[in-house]
């Protein structure tokens, strides 16, 4: 079980854990030992998902799904397979924390009188300034 927070928690029998070959250096054991870790998530099905966080999370991570739905992931960063499974896990739970609360709405405001006059103050001063820098005028 992959806990999130106390609202989102995901069975791992919904995560699909693929190995293959690492890329980069590493000699013979790059060449040999699948380490390279691949999740894949099916989003757009998994019951364990909330509606508005699923939303959320595919308008967030929309480059990272498949045309069926699913998340895809990868980690090579360690030279061992569990690990690296730990890792892709970690960042599942990062990117599902990111996602788990509600955007605020933000409040309109009316602009105060003293903001409005502000401002119009410092045009009339930068207009002035511009002004007496102008060569005088020849009648």
């Amino acid at each position: 079980m992959l806990y999130v927070n106390q609202a989102i928690q995901i069975p791992l029998r919904e995560l699909t854990f693929t190995f293959s070959r690492s890329s980069g250096p590493g000699g013979q054991n790059v060449n040999k030992v699948n380490t390279k870790a691949t999740l894949r998530w099916g989003v757009a099905t998994s019951p364990s998902l909330s509606e508005g966080v699923r939303e959320r999370f595919m308008k967030t991570y929309h480059r990272r799904l498949t045309t069926d739905g699913d998340f895809v992931m990868h980690s090579q960063r360690f030279r061992d397979q569990g690990r690296n499974v730990a890792d892709c896990l970690d960042k599942l739970r990062q990117l599902l924390l990111e996602v788990a609360a509600p955007p605020t709405v933000r409040k309109r405001k009316k602009v105060s009188r003293a903001k409005i006059q502000k401002r119009i103050d410092n045009k009339r001063r930068q207009s002035e300034k511009k002004q007496s820098r102008r060569p005088p005028k020849m009648e």
